[in-house]
């Protein structure tokens, strides 16, 4: 099993495989404009700025499932992305990350690597470390800062 059997609609509206990034190392995050983490965005974007040359892509998925803190359409997203973070990282249409609705990428993803709440996403800005071969090495809280998973990112950026 890999992320590479699933695909998503960009926030341009064209579906997307997941397999178009195999060989890539991924941190696929759910996000959300209205949140007390939105600032990670910048954050997000060093990342990518670091570390994409070497190979990571950055997968962000919007969600209005927490406190509807997403509420905007894809077009009002994108532009708050650009506008407020400077992102250039992939974004993705918003999508359910949990209950029986979920995305099956996040149901995967969930299942791969449960949390504190089990298979449940417990908020905005839950991250997903992937490796090159699309498996799940490492899940994230909503609270970690993308910095300091910059010493996983390039750990799995050395491994084939």
């Amino acid at each position: 099993m890999s992320v590479y059997r699933f695909s998503a609609r960009t926030i341009t509206g064209e579906e997307k495989s997941l397999s178009d990034y195999e060989g890539r190392v991924l941190l696929i995050v759910n996000t959300a404009s209205r949140c007390g983490f939105t600032p990670q965005y910048r954050e997000l974007q060093e990342l990518y700025e670091t570390y994409r040359d070497r190979g990571l892509e950055i997968l962000a998925f919007p969600c209005n499932q927490f406190a509807n803190q997403e509420p905007g359409s894809e077009e009002e997203i994108q532009k708050f992305c650009e506008t407020q973070y400077n992102v250039t990282f992939p974004l993705f249409s918003k999508v359910k990350v949990k209950g029986p609705d979920a995305h099956p990428l996040f149901k995967y993803l969930t299942e791969s690597a449960p949390g504190m709440l089990g298979k449940e996403i417990k908020w905005n800005f839950t991250k997903f470390l992937v490796n090159r071969r699309g498996e799940v090495v490492k899940r994230y809280a909503p609270q970690t800062s993308p910095r300091r998973i910059a010493r996983d990112i390039e750990e799995w950026l050395e491994k084939p």
